[in-house]
Order: structure tokens, then C-alpha cells, then sequence
């Protein structure tokens, strides 16, 4: 016995029936390969596969059947005179008697032979009982009436049908399905009994030749033949036909049919359901049963599969050796309703005038039949060889250019086809005969009907090839790639995405305006096309995206769609195609496509389904990430993530590398170099260039074709392998590379280039030389040009002859062979060279579909991932628009399934970013769910009208405010707000900018009182009391009010607060609204929030310490967040209850929360001080620099937490003692005032103990600032004065050179501060304040003067210790003179113009004492004599001043005549030593101009009678030393006489004569330009003054 034979054996043991109880007979079930256990109870599901159990005689049901037809066949004309033998079961046959023998059974060929010869008698002619014809002879029966006579005869003697013959029992019921001669009623009483001997079970595996009965069976019902009657019988019979083969291949047999019949059996369906002129009903289910029987076919290759098991190559090769013979030419477009292949497809159907001839030849046929099925023919089951046939069929039914093809019958053909790849897809991919026909010829049309305006075409195509895609995608990389990429070319919105008033363009900013592989438009015009083709022409060739109607896009997401629920999809385009450097960015422009279509402006050029889908889509991507977070990650086999990120870096590189080229190929190829991408070799980078489809054709062409790159075109050339190819072959292989360029010095650089190579490299013996080579080419490219040009049409193109004229005798002086230059010409007549991206034709499809086919082996198999290993680079790469489109969505959408989804969304995101460490995407999502809590603005909500009311007797109360209402209103951003802080919470060591966001919430809830600052304890180490917040505008106590709510109650209340001027209490809604909030907030579980972030790593802090102090402002311009508060209802507070609101800072308590928070978290330990307070420390400078621009609480808070970090941060020397002192001391005098308080205490803390600090503390200037200031305030200046005097006058002095002048300047504040006491002193003049001091304030003044009065003592004391100073200073004469002498000078000076007359009268004599001390006086004039500039002279200008004056004018009359005097008396002191100094003359200048100031200050007689009286005693003086003479006496001092006198003539012009020293000389012309503007300015001045004293 055979290995086949075996095997059918087995088999048919297998599928053999087992009998129950009743002798019925159970097969094997069909439904998923399991065997029904007859030992365990059976289901009532499970008889579904069983043959039906029958209630009477099988035998009698069989011959009941045999009655029915034959009786229905007597009926008919052609059979009223049959034999009877049909009907009594007799043997038909006189000479046979007793049981028939076995070689007389229907299908032997002893059988066969009985009714052969005489067979070919008149059928037709009556047979009556006993009776002979009129040739004298018994006519025999009907063959067909005969075999139900035999049938019958046989059926006598059988007691159990299911050992009968089963080709026995089928043979008449087949011989009448098969005769064209019987009519369609009896056609179906032979298909009903069949059917029904099925169903019960009468032929069944167990049955003799049951493998030879199915093979009887499915050549007869495909081979039926019968009149044309009525149509809708006709159909009948062909339903039945369908239902049986349905039956067939669904039943115990089916497996046991040959691929002859499987192919049979497809190909009848198939003609049925391509037959027009069928109904519409009938085809649909013919259809039906297609779909059926194309998924129990496909169904079986996975049993092969696994009875093949590992040797699957072996069943490869076994098939093709079978596929002889299997042949499918189904009628799609003829007229018979079934085709046979014993008869051409166009035969006419028989009728009954042809009965005779029609039942001889169809008995002629059975016999053949039963001649050919013979047992010794050997029946192998089907397998690959018809699946392969029928899929080939099903896809050759696609071609959208065959014309004899419909689309209707496309459209079934395309769901059959999407039933085969729904049931063994992955088996198709894995057998090289079935994946080879889905690889090319399947992709091929699909990729064509995709472009299809037909909708049914268009949805078919999408769905099956996203079928095929989802089973056998591991074969279709590069056809993915092209089906993907026209999806989105064609779905991607052409227009930009459009503005709404309520949603910030930023939110969607990272949504892709178009695909990353279309450049933008204006780049277009650029592309090197010769002539632009239509776009509507590419698209229908599937070349290009474009415009397609709403319901094809429609139809094209839902196909997306499906594709992206599968959660490995997008991860293996990622690392299939957008790590691959050679391939597009097909994950992220399929993310981009579905995040800019998921906004809701696409429904306008889609349908109202398309953003949903797409943002469903979208999300499902989203949760597939999410979903694998937790998985193991799965690393054996799969690219290595670094690799592939190398790779994708070398891919950005590439791609702009490829832009540099097509815009300046010289600064291309450089950049590439410089990027490793390409080396210094010319090989490198023609290899580069040909392989790189980014590089523009055109452009290529061009750069190969200038001289000075034939380096690159030889290099470029080198690539290509001539041998063995014609020369149009070959320059059809070079010109599909690149496009020629336009010039003729171009292309014969190129030609010339090619023919030396092609010479050199073909091996050919045709071509005799370069030259001819070079000819030849050029004459294929005109003839190219010739026979495909749009621009010769109607004009006469070259032929044969013209072009071997053209070629005469360039061969090396001989001619090319005739056969040669023809197969050139036809070769270029029939097949154009081209560059498919610039025709529209279909030869440019089918070569471009080449060339992905040749591509194919070179990009490799695609590799599937489901791992979870790529994803943080995949959603690292596409999270921007995802986020983007989730924001937008929720800004813009109205139902609440969408802010769910889209929330869940964000949350699953965050969940990624989190894990996967991607800060910026975490920090967009928080940017994003802030912007939809309502919360985060950039100013703070108004608090005038916050109103407490306490809810219950045990003290619970809530704070309804208009935040808390609306927020509460709003489950959406309650929504929001609560996946905010769950983003936030477990997040926070990954937060960066997002930080800003939720601070801006912090600070409205905190100022809202809806969260405390939960730093209470950490803040308790400050030692300062918690932030205060703005007093409510009242408190209400609803739990404690009565019960009384009557009408006279409410009213009472209205008309307390309408009097009252209070707002209204708050609503029953609002409180429910702000409890609401209170609980949303309290879920929030903000207390996690921050304990987590009190833990957080130092360098994890920096952001949000960043973030922080990002909400301060940065200078005085700078728009800070801060609650405006109506003037008319500001809520008072015991740091504002008397401010005038107009012109006093708002206090801000969301700035104290900012800076406190950031204060603790950068004193929490050593590491943060270091890592923080830098940062911290100066913001709260920037603070006490602003002081004016903000609060005195927070001021003060912010001077005491900058005083915290100096002393915790002095040894990192970030925070400066001088500029913090600095900073303070600049503060203004109220401000200052106001927060003394805190400021006292920051530097008690900074100098309670002695050290470095301490010592620089005490010795800054701006230390003893801040004393001065301090000592105006009445409550701080007793105390600073006490320390002032101890440091002055305690032994030892703490007062050293460092903090000596400060001393004497506070000391002189002091002294200043006593001119209250003028008030008193001048009698009679009115007060400059307002009212009336209080009495207790003249105590208040006498310790003022008296504070006064000892501070100018303390200054005139100082000068005993300069000498002790200036020593221990170490320091020059000259510059110790202007460090010791020099303030105490000031000071005396600045008291000499103090309004109280004791304080001024002991200053100015202190200051004449100093000044006329001999110790003052040294060697080097530089410095004493500043005494008149920095001295003597402002005071006098002081005095001058009208301010000054009218504060004492007796006094300050006096004090000017005094002071004119010393000026006088300081001059002839030091006239002596002034007489060597080069500066004496302009000094002396500057002398007789203060006492011009002074005779015309309009003072009165007492100044014009000092000021000549001094003038004269110095002009003597100096007369009579030899200092000022005239000229003639000494010409050394004519400048200082001339100058003298100029000056003085002009406000005493008597007193030169008076004095009569000497005539003058007049002064000569060509100076009194130099003196004249002087002379002016003086003048001009002095006038000034008199102005102002008058005005006074």
C-alpha cells in the first residue's frame, strides 16, 4: 500500500462515523477540529454537527426518493413509456435474474458496457408491459429510468443502508443532475434527495467508496445540466446547488475532496455570483456560500499545517508538482448559468427539441465519468494546489484594468478574499505559492481600488487590505509602507487648524501642519519636473494623496482605525519604518494624521464620524502603551534600542543632508562628510546618492552632468552592471535613476561617460566601439523622446526604417544588425524610459510596482514587536500631538464621554511619561490639565467678597468665594483638577516647567483659603507667626442661626445689610458650590503632594524652587500676580486698616506663600542651602530692592527670610552681608519704619553671636543706614541712639575706621532730626502740619532736640580720636585727611543749616574751631583744601537756598553773615600755603563768585555791609602779601589781577576804585571771548538766585 493510500486510510478512519444506540451514524465535527467523545454526555450544542437521526427506514426513505424523481420523470413526455422497473424495483434487464452481481453496479464498466451500444437507440419511444415495438424487439429503458431500476433492485436485498455501495446509491440521482434533458423540478427532487441522504447520514466515511462517491458528486453537481423553463425554478436548482457544495466541503467528506473538485466546486460558485442576469438575491447568496466555503477551504490549510508540522517546506514542494491540472476559468461574463469544462463557456443551454441527442450525450458523459472514477483511481485529498488556484482567481477578479471584470463582481470577489486572510492569513504569509500571489499581484490591486470613487469598491479594498496588513504584514513591508502613506496623503486636512476665541493657539502647537515626508508648497515649484502632471491623473494611479469625498475618508480612518486597536501595530511601524533611515516616518506622521483629524473642524471635509474615530483610535494607542508598562520586557530577537536610536539619529541626518543636496548639492555632500554619513571617497557617495530615494532626480542629474564632478559620475556609473544588456537595457537602467538634464553639454557629458563604461563592461560583440556606443545612445534617447511625447501627437513618429537610417554606418563604418536595432526599437516603442514620479501613465505604476518588488528582498522581513522595550523612545517621538489634540479636544468638546475619554487620556499619558522619565511631555500634560481646572491664570481671583460661613456646631466652616463658587459649578474642571494633582502626586521627581502651573493653582486656593500652607511646622523654625491672609468681608454662622425664616427675619436681615453697606449674604447654591470645591480640593490629597516634595532629592527641588520664584517679579514693570481688591471694599487688616488705598500696595499674601515655601525648602539641610539658596536668596533681594512696589508684611517676611539664609549660607558667600544691609538701607523711610520690627530681629540674629558675620555686619556702611533710618522712627529711635552713644563714646570703641563715618553720619541724623525744636524756637510762625499735636508730643520734641544736641557733641568729640585713627589706619596723609576730617566737617556743615538755632549755633561753632585748628593743616594741599569745596562752600549754598532760609530767617541772616566771614577768615588762614597750589586762582574765583551769590541773595543790609567789609580785608591782605598787584609791579600775577577785577566790578564796581590799588590795564580783545560765557553763566546764575529769593 501506498504512503497516499495510508493516509487516506487514516483518514477516512478518522472521519469515519461511529454509531449510537440506534445505529445512526456520528461524524467528526467540523467546528474547531475537535472530536465529539460519544463516552461523555453530548450538549444540545454539540448535535449541531451530527447527522440527523431519521425516525423511519432508511431503505424506504431512499426509495421513497427514487419514486418521487422517477415518478416526476413519467410525468414528463420524454419519459411516459419508461419501464416500470423504477417503480416495482424489478431488474429492467429479462436475461439477469437473481441478485445482481457487483459488476452490473452503476460506475463499473461491466455496467457501463450493458447500455453503451444499445444506449444509442431512440430513448424517447414508449416501452409498454410485454409489448414489442413495431421492429419486433423489447425497446430497452431510458438510462436514466434504468438507473433508478437497478437502484432499486439493489436496495431489495440491503438491510443496513450505511454499508450500501455509496456510488451505488448516488449514480441515478447524478445521472439525472447531469442530463440536460430533465427539467428544473426534477433537477431539484435529485439535488433534495441527495442533500437529505447527506444530512442523515446515508453516505457517510463509514460508507463503502465514500471518497469516490464525494468525487462523483462534485463533478456532477458542477457539471448540472437541464431545460430552461421557468426562472425562478432555474434559480432553485442553483440554490440547491450551492447549499449541497456547502454541504459537501462543511460535512465528514469534505476533506476527502481532490483539488479537481475543490476548484470545480469554487468555480461554479464563483459562476453563479458573476452571472448578471441572476437576481440580486440569488447572487448575494451564492455569494454567501462563497464566504462559506472559502472559510472551511483556508480553514483546512491550518489542519494541513499541523498534520505537515514542522516540514512545512516539504508541503510547498509537494504542491508545486500538483498544480497540473487545477485550473479555475470561471464564467464571469457568459451566458450559461453553469459552466462546464466539457463544453465551451458560451454554449447555449439545451432545450427539450433536442431530447434524444441531449440524453444520448449526456449518458454518453456519465459513462465517461464512471469510466474515469473507476476504484483504481486514486482520489488525494485537496490541499495548497486549489487553495493557491482559487486565491489566484479571487485576485486576478480585482484587476481594476481588466474591462470584462465589474465592480460589482470585484466587490464579491473582495470579500471572499477577506474571508480567506480573516481565517489563515498568517498561513497565506507562510507558504510561499499563496504569499507570492498576496505580495505582488493582491497589493497591487488593492493599492489600485483604494483610489476608487466607488464607494463599495472603496470600503471592500480598505477593509481587505487591512485584513491582509493585520495577517500578513511580517511579507509586506514596503506595500505597508506605500498603502500608509497614501492614507495619509489623502486623510491628512489640507488647511491649517482653525483659531477659536476660548482655546490658546499654544495648546495645540504640537499638532503637525502635514506628514514629515511632504515638504510645504512653496518648495514645490522646485521639484525638476520638465512637464507638471495633473494631480487628479497621479491620484488615480495611485501616486499621489489628494482630495477625497467625505465618505472615502471616512472609509479610510475606519480602516486606520482598525489597524491602530492593534496594540503591536504603531511600535512595529516605529521600529520598521521610522528607525529605519531608508523608510518614511510612518508612526509619527500616523499619529499626526489621527491627532490633527481627531479635532472636530475635519468633519467638514469628512462626516461628523471621522474626529471621533480618529480620536478613539488615538487613545487606544495611548492605552496600548499603558497597558504594557508593567509587562516583562521581551528583548530576545528584536532590534536593540540604542541601535535603532543611532539610527534614527542618522536618519535626521540623512533626510537633511538630502534637502542641503536638492537645494546646493556641493554644501549637501560637505554636510554629510561632516556627519560621518558619507566618507572623502567618490564611491561613498555616488552610492550615497543612488541608493537615497530623498534625493531629488532632477538635481541628481544635473550634479552628475557639471564638469569638475566626473569623479562622481564615474564612481556613479561604477554601481551599475552593463554585462550581458542591449544598450537601450542599459540606458534604460541608468535613466531610471536620475532625470537628464535639459542642456546639450550636459547629456553628452553623461553619454559619454556611459558608453566609455558600457564598452568597457557589457561583454558585447554587437557594438564594435565606443563611438557606436555613444550613437546609439543618444539615437534611444531621441527615440524616446520621439514615440512618447505628448507635445507630437497627430504628428508623424519615427519608425523602424527611420531609425536604422539614422544608424547607418556608425558601427565601426558597418551598420547595426537588423534584428538588433528592431528589438531596440520595439523595446523603446512599447516600454518608454521614464522616472515614474514624473508620468501619469500606467507603465509608470507598474514599473514603480517593481520596483518596490525588487526592494523588497533588500529591506529585509518585518519585524514584529510586541515588547514594551521601544516605547519610551516611540511615545517620546509622538506624545506632542497626542497631548496637543486631548487639549483641544477637551476645550472644544460639549459631551461628557469625550472629557472622559480625554481625561483618561491625559492620565494614561502622564502614567508614560512618568515611568519612561519624559520630563517634557509630563510637563506639557500638567500645562494642559491646568489650563482646563479654570485655575491657572496669571491673576489671582478677586477676595474682597469672600465670605466665611460656618456650616455645623462642632466649628466647620468654608470660605465661599468666587473661586470656590465657580469652581464648584464646574464639574469639568473639578474633573480636571483632580487628575491634575493625581498626575502630580508619585510625579514629582520628574516635573520640570510643569511646576509654574500648579503653583499658579497653589497660590488661588491658598489665598482662598481652600488648602493652608502645610509648612506650618517647618515654617515654626522661623519663628515668625503664619502668612495672614486678607480678613473675610464677614462671618456668617449659619449652624447657630434659629429657626426662624420667616418673611419679616429675611427682611430685617436684607434692609441690616443694605444699611450696613455689606454685601449679600451668600446663596444656598453657593455655599453648596464652595463645599463642593472644598471636597474636590480635599481629594485632591494635596498633603501628599507636599510631603513628598519636603522629600525630594536637592537637584529634584531646583525646579520647583525655580518655578517658585519664576511668579515674582522681575523688575518694577513686571506683571505680578496679585489680588485686586476694590478700593471701596477693601476687607480691613491690621496691616492695611488706615492706608490710603489709592496709593498704598496691595497686600499679596500668594508672594509671602512663594517666598516662605522657598525659604524652607532651601533651609531643610546643608545640601539644599547649597544647591538652593543662591537661587532663593535672590529673589528675596530682588524683593527688598522693589520694596516700594510691595506690602510692608511682605517686606519685612522677606528681609527676616533673607537674614535666615545669610546666617545658614555664609560660607558659600552667595548671599552678600553688604548688599542685603544695602538693600534694606535703601528702603523707604515709612517702609523701613514699618518693618523694623522684623528687620531688627534678622540682624539680631545675624549678630547675636560674634564671628565673621558680625564683624561685617557692624562694619557695613549700610548697617549704620539702617540705623539712621531706623532712628526716625519714634518707636525704634531711643534704642538706636542708646547703642550709637555706647559705640561712641565706650571704652574701647567699637567705632573704628571701617564704621567711622557711618557713625558720625547716623550721629548727624540724629543732630538733624532736632530741628522740631525750631517750631518752638520761632514763635508765631504757622505749624506745617495740619492739626494740632497732642500735648504729650512736646516731651516727644524736647528728647528730640535734646538727642540732637548731644549727637553734635558727640561729632565735635570724634575729632580728638582722628589722630588715633588716622595712624591705626595706616593709610596716606592725604587720603586719611579726607577719611576722618572730612565727615565730621559734613556733618558740623550740615547741622550749620539746621532749623533749631542751638543745634545750629553749636555746629557752626564746632565747625569754625575744626577749621581754624592747626592740626587740620598738613604738607599735601590736595586734600585740606577740599574744606572750600566740600565745605565751606556747599554750606554757604545751602544757606542760599530759599528752602533753608525761611525755615529761621533772623537765624539763618545771621548764619549767612557768619558764614561769610569764616569763608573769609578760612582763605587768609591758608593763604600762605593756597599761594603754592595751582589751583589758588580758580578757588579764589570761586570765592568772589559765593560772595557775589551772597551780596545779591536779596537778604537785606546786613550781607551787603559784611560781604564788601570781608571782600576788603582779603583784597588788602592779599594786596599787601604780593599776591594781587597790578600787572606793571609783578606780570606773573596779571591773570589773578585781571580776573580779579572782572569778576569783582560786576556786583561792586566802586570798590576797585575805592581801593585804589592801581589803575587797572583794560583787558585785552582777543580774551574777553574766554571770560565773556563765564561772565554770563554767572550772571544768569545770580539772577536765578535773586528770582528764587523773591519768590520765597
Amino acid at each position: 500500500m501506498s504512503r497516499d493510500e495510508q493516509r487516506n486510510n487514516t483518514m477516512e478512519s478518522e472521519l469515519a462515523p461511529e454509531s449510537n444506540h440506534s445505529g445512526l451514524p456520528l461524524h467528526k465535527s467540523m467546528v474547531g477540529n475537535t472530536v465529539l467523545n460519544p463516552n461523555t454526555q453530548v450538549h444540545n450544542t454539540e448535535y449541531r454537527s451530527r447527522p440527523v437521526t431519521v425516525a423511519v427506514d432508511p431503505v424506504s426513505l431512499v426509495i421513497s426518493e427514487c419514486i418521487s424523481v422517477t415518478s416526476a420523470m413519467r410525468k414528463h413526455a420524454r419519459w411516459a413509456g419508461s419501464s416500470v422497473s423504477s417503480i416495482l424495483g424489478g431488474n429492467p434487464n429479462p436475461i439477469q435474474l437473481g441478485p445482481p452481481s457487483p459488476l452490473l453496479r452503476p460506475g463499473s464498466k461491466s455496467s457501463t458496457a450493458s447500455f453503451g451500444a444499445d444506449g444509442a437507440q431512440d430513448f424517447g419511444v414508449a416501452n409498454r408491459w410485454g409489448l414489442r415495438g413495431k421492429r419486433g424487439k423489447s425497446f430497452q429503458d431510458n438510462p436514466l429510468m434504468a438507473g433508478f431500476g437497478r437502484l432499486r433492485h439493489e436496495l431489495s436485498s440491503c438491510k443496513d443502508i450505511h454499508k450500501f455501495d455509496a456510488p451505488a446509491l448516488l449514480n441515478p440521482f447524478l445521472q439525472v443532475i447531469q442530463a440536460s434533458s430533465t427539467s428544473a423540478p426534477i433537477t431539484i427532487l435529485a439535488l433534495k434527495a441527495i442533500r437529505k441522504f447527506l444530512s442523515y447520514g446515508f453516505i457517510n466515511p463509514g460508507s463503502p467508496r465514500f471518497p469516490l462517491a464525494m468525487q462523483s458528486l462534485s463533478t456532477a453537481i458542477t457539471h448540472c445540466r437541464f431545460e430552461a423553463s421557468d426562472s425562478a425554478q432555474d434559480e432553485v436548482v442553483l440554490l440547491m446547488i450551492l447549499h449541497l457544495m456547502e454541504d459537501m466541503l462543511s460535512g465528514p467528506g469534505g476533506a476527502l475532496l481532490s483539488d479537481e473538485s475543490v476548484c470545480e466546486m469554487m468555480e461554479t460558485g464563483l459562476t453563479m455570483c458573476c452571472q448578471s442576469r441572476l437576481s440580486e438575491l440569488l447572487r448575494r447568496t451564492a455569494e454567501a456560500a462563497m464566504v462559506r466555503m472559502c472559510q472551511i477551504i483556508f480553514e483546512h490549510l491550518k489542519y494541513l499545517e499541523v498534520e505537515a508540522g514542522d516540514d512545512l517546506d516539504a508541503l510547498d514542494n509537494q504542491t508545486n508538482g500538483d498544480m497540473e491540472g487545477v485550473k479555475m476559468v470561471p464564467s464571469t461574463n457568459g451566458n450559461d448559468v453553469i459552466a462546464s469544462s466539457d463544453a465551451p463557456t458560451n454554449e447555449p443551454r439545451e432545450s427539450s427539441s433536442g431530447s434524444e441527442n441531449s440524453g444520448r450525450d449526456a449518458d454518453e458523459k456519465s459513462a465517461r465519468a464512471s469510466e474515469e472514477s473507476d476504484d483504481s483511481v486514486e482520489i488525494k485529498p485537496y490541499s495548497l494546489p486549489s487553495m493557491k488556484e482559487l486565491f489566484r482567481v479571487l485576485v486576478d477578479l480585482l484587476d481594476p484594468h481588466d474591462k470584462q471584470q465589474g465592480d460589482t463582481m470585484r466587490v464579491m470577489a473582495l470579500r471572499i478574499i477577506h474571508v480567506a486572510l480573516e481565517v489563515a492569513g498568517p498561513s497565506i504569509a507562510r507558504h510561499p505559492a499563496l504569499a507570492v500571489v498576496a505580495e505582488d499581484r493582491l497589493c497591487r490591486h488593492l493599492f489600485q481600488l483604494v483610489r476608487s470613487d466607488n464607494m463599495a469598491i472603496l470600503q471592500e479594498s480598505l477593509i481587505v487590505a487591512g485584513t491582509l496588513l493585520e495577517t500578513c504584514r511580517g511579507v509586506l513591508k514596503l506595500q505597508q509602507e506605500l498603502f500608509l502613506s497614501y492614507l495619509i496623503a489623502c486623510l491628512h486636512p489640507p488647511v491649517e487648524i482653525p483659531r477659536e476665541p476660548n482655546i490658546d493657539p499654544s495648546l495645540y502647537d504640537g499638532i503637525p501642519q502635514r506628514p514629515s515626508g511632504v515638504k510645504p508648497p512653496p518648495s514645490q515649484a522646485g521639484s525638476g519636473r520638465s512637464t507638471p502632471v495633473p494631480v487628479k491623473d497621479r491620484q488615480k494611479l495611485g501616486m499621489e494623496g489628494g482630495a477625497r469625498k467625505p465618505d472615502a475618508r471616512q472609509a479610510m480612518v475606519e480602516s486606520v482605525g482598525a489597524l491602530t486597536r492593534m496594540p503591536s501595530f504603531l511600535v512595529e511601524l516605529f521600529v520598521n519604518y521610522d528607525s529605519d533611515a531608508n523608510r518614511g516616518n510612518l508612526c509619527e506622521d500616523m499619529i499626526g494624521l489621527l491627532s490633527r483629524s481627531a479635532l472636530p473642524d475635519s468633519a467638514t471635509w469628512s462626516t461628523t464620524s471621522v474626529p471621533p474615530l480618529c480620536l478613539d483610535a488615538l487613545l487606544g494607542y495611548v492605552q496600548s502603551i499603558a497597558d504594557r508598562l508593567d509587562n516583562q520586557p521581551v528583548t530576545d530577537g528584536l532590534p536593540d534600542r540604542e541601535v535603532l536610536r543611532e539610527e534614527r539619529h542618522r536618519k535626521k541626518i540623512i533626510i537633511k543632508g538630502a534637502n542641503k543636496f536638492n537645494e546646493k548639492p556641493k554644501e549637501g555632500l560637505g554636510y554629510l562628510k561632516e556627519q560621518g554619513i558619507i566618507s572623502d571617497d567618490p564611491a561613498s557617495a555616488a552610492k550615497f546618492l543612488r541608493s537615497t530615494s530623498r534625493i531629488s532626480k532632477a538635481v541628481l542629474g544635473e550634479f552628475l552632468s557639471k564638469r569638475g564632478n566626473d569623479e562622481y559620475l564615474e564612481a556613479f556609473l561604477d554601481l551599475f552592471d552593463f554585462s550581458g544588456k542591449r544598450v537601450d537595457e542599459a540606458v534604460r537602467l541608468l535613466l531610471e535613476s536620475f532625470r537628464l538634464p535639459g542642456e546639450s553639454p550636459l547629456i553628452e557629458r553623461i553619454v559619454t561617460a556611459f558608453a566609455k563604461k558600457y564598452f568597457a563592461s557589457s561583454g558585447s560583440d554587437v557594438v564594435a566601439s565606443e563611438d557606436a556606443v555613444f550613437v546609439l545612445t543618444y539615437a534611444i534617447i531621441m527615440l524616446n523622446v520621439d514615440q512618447h511625447s505628448p507635445k507630437l501627437k497627430g504628428k508623424k513618429r519615427m519608425e523602424l526604417v527611420d531609425f536604422a537610417r539614422n544608424l547607418r554606418g556608425v558601427n565601426a563604418s558597418k551598420d547595426f544588425p537588423p534584428e538588433f536595432l528592431e528589438s531596440t526599437f520595439e523595446a523603446i516603442k512599447n516600454n518608454e524610459i521614464i522616472l515614474p514620479d514624473e508620468h501619469d501613465n500606467q507603465h509608470a505604476f507598474d514599473y514603480a510596482w517593481r520596483e518596490l518588488l525588487l526592494k523588497t528582498e533588500s529591506a529585509g522581513p518585518l519585524v514584529l514587536c510586541d515588547t514594551n522595550i521601544y516605547d519610551a523612545d516611540m511615545f517620546a517621538t509622538t506624545w506632542k500631538p497626542i497631548v496637543s489634540t486631548l487639549s483641544y479636544v477637551f476645550m472644544s468638546a460639549t459631551d461628557d464621554a469625550v472629557f472622559s475619554r480625554v481625561v483618561t487620556g491625559f492620565d494614561q499619558c502622564a502614567q508614560i511619561a512618568s515611568r519612561y522619565g519624559i520630563t517634557e511631555a509630563l510637563d506639557r500634560i500638567i500645562q494642559n490639565l491646568s489650563h482646563m481646572t479654570t485655575l491657572d491664570t496669571d491673576d489671582l481671583s478677586d477676595t474682597a467678597l469672600n465670605t466665611e460661613v460656618k456650616v455645623s456646631d462642632d466649628g466647620d466652616s468654608v470660605m465661599v468665594s468666587e473661586l470656590a463658587v465657580k469652581l464648584g459649578r464646574d464639574f469639568k474642571a473639578q474633573l480636571a483638577t483632580l487628575v491634575l494633582f493625581r498626575v502630580v502626586k508619585g510625579s514629582e521627581q520628574v516635573i520640570r516647567d510643569g511646576w509654574r502651573h500648579i503653583i499658579r493653582i497653589w497660590l488661588k486656593l491658598f489665598v482662598n483659603s481652600l488648602i493652608p500652607s502645610f509648612f506650618n511646622s517647618d515654617s515654626a523654625k522661623l519663628k515668625l507667626p503664619k502668612i495672614p491672609l486678607h480678613t473675610p468681608s464677614q462671618v456668617i454662622d449659619r449652624a447657630a442661626k434659629t429657626a426662624d425664616t420667616g418673611l419679616f427675619s429675611a427682611l430685617s436681615s436684607y434692609i441690616s445689610s443694605y444699611a450696613a453697606d455689606d454685601p449679600p449674604e451668600p446663596s444656598t447654591e453657593e455655599v453648596e458650590s464652595s463645599l463642593s470645591t472644598a471636597d474636590c480640593i480635599k481629594a485632591c490629597d494635596l498633603e501628599s503632594v507636599f510631603a513628598n516634595i519636603s522629600a525630594l532629592p536637592a537637584d529634584s527641588l531646583a525646579p520647583l524652587i525655580e518655578a517658585l520664584l519664576n511668579e515674582l517679579p522681575d523688575d518694577e514693570s513686571s506683571a505680578v500676580p496679585v489680588i485686586t481688591v476694590k478700593t471701596d471694599s477693601l476687607p480691613s487688616s491690621p496691616a492695611s486698616a488706615s492706608k490710603s488705598t489709592t496709593e498704598k500696595p496691595k497686600y499679596d499674601p500668594a508672594i509671602v506663600y512663594i517666598l516662605e515655601f522657598a525659604t524652607v525648602l532651601a533651609l531643610r539641610d546643608n545640601e539644599t542651602v547649597g544647591l538652593l539658596g543662591k537661587a532663593v536668596a535672590e529673589a528675596l533681594q530682588m524683593i527688598l530692592r522693589d520694596s516700594p512696589q510691595h506690602h510692608p508684611i511682605l517686606v519685612s517676611r522677606a528681609a527676616f527670610y533673607q537674614f535666615s539664609i545669610l546666617k545658614a549660607s555664609y560660607d558659600h558667600d552667595f548671599v552678600r552681608a553688604p548688599v542685603l544691609l544695602h538693600a534694606i538701607s535703601s528702603f523707604p523711610k515709612e517702609m523701613l519704619a514699618k518693618t523694623s520690627q522684623l528687620v531688627l530681629k534678622g540682624l539680631k540674629l545675624c549678630i547675636e553671636q560674634p564671628g565673621p558675620l558680625r564683624s561685617e555686619i557692624m562694619t557695613s556702611p549700610d548697617f549704620w543706614v539702617i540705623l539712621r533710618t531706623l532712628a526716625g522712627n519714634p518707636n525704634a529711635s531711643p534704642t538706636v541712639f542708646e547703642i550709637l552713644e555706647g559705640g561712641v563714646s565706650g571704652t574701647p570703641s567699637p567705632i573704628i575706621a571701617d564704621n567711622y563715618e557711618a557713625a558720625i553720619s547716623l550721629l548727624n541724623e540724629y543732630a538733624t532730626a532736632a530741628k522740631v525744636g525750631a517750631v518752638v524756637e520761632q514763635k508765631g510762625e504757622r505749624r506745617r502740619g495740619h492739626t494740632r499735636p497732642p500735648k504729650k508730643e512736646a516731651s516727644s520734641d524736647n528728647a528730640v532736640v535734646s538727642r540732637g544736641v548731644k549727637a553734635v557733641n558727640l561729632i565735635s568729640s570724634m575729632t580728638a580720636r582722628i589722630p588715633h585713627l588716622m595712624k591705626q589706619s595706616h593709610l596716606e596723609n592725604s587720603e586719611a585727611w579726607s577719611a576722618y576730617w572730612l565727615p565730621i566737617f559734613q556733618a558740623l556743615t550740615t547741622q550749620c543749616t539746621n532749623p533749631c538755632r542751638e543745634v545750629r549755633s553749636l555746629a557752626f561753632s564746632s565747625l569754625q574751631r575744626s577749621l581754624l585748628s592747626p592740626e587740620l593743616t598738613c604738607s599735601d594741599h590736595e586734600e585740606w583744601t577740599a574744606i572750600f569745596g566740600e565745605v565751606l562752600f556747599p554750606l554757604i549754598l545751602r544757606l542760599l537756598k530759599p528752602e533753608v532760609y525761611s525755615t529761621d530767617r533772623d537765624g539763618m541772616s545771621e548764619t549767612r553773615v557768619q558764614a561769610a566771614s569764616l569763608l573769609c577768615k578760612t582763605f587768609l588762614q591758608y593763604l600762605v600755603l593756597l599761594s603754592k597750589w595751582d589751583g589758588m586762582l580758580d578757588l579764589w574765583l570761586k570765592i568772589i563768585d559765593i560772595m557775589d551769590r551772597l551780596m545779591n541773595s536779596g537778604q537785606g543790609d546786613s550781607l551787603e555791609e559784611a560781604v564788601p567789609e570781608n571782600l576788603k580785608n582779603v583784597l588788602l591782605f592779599m594786596s599787601s602779601s604780593g599776591y594781587l598787584v597790578p600787572p606793571a609791579k609783578d606780570p606773573s600775577q596779571e591773570k589773578l589781577w585781571v580776573e580779579t577785577w572782572k569778576r569783582i566790578d560786576r556786583f561792586l564796581p566802586d570798590l576797585r576804585a575805592e581801593l585804589a590799588l592801581e589803575e587797572p590795564e583794560p583787558e585785552p580783545r582777543e580774551r574777553q571771548p574766554q571770560v565773556e560765557q563765564p561772565a554770563e553763566e554767572q550772571t544768569e546764575e545770580k539772577s536765578n538766585n535773586q528770582e528764587q529769593v523773591a519768590a520765597t
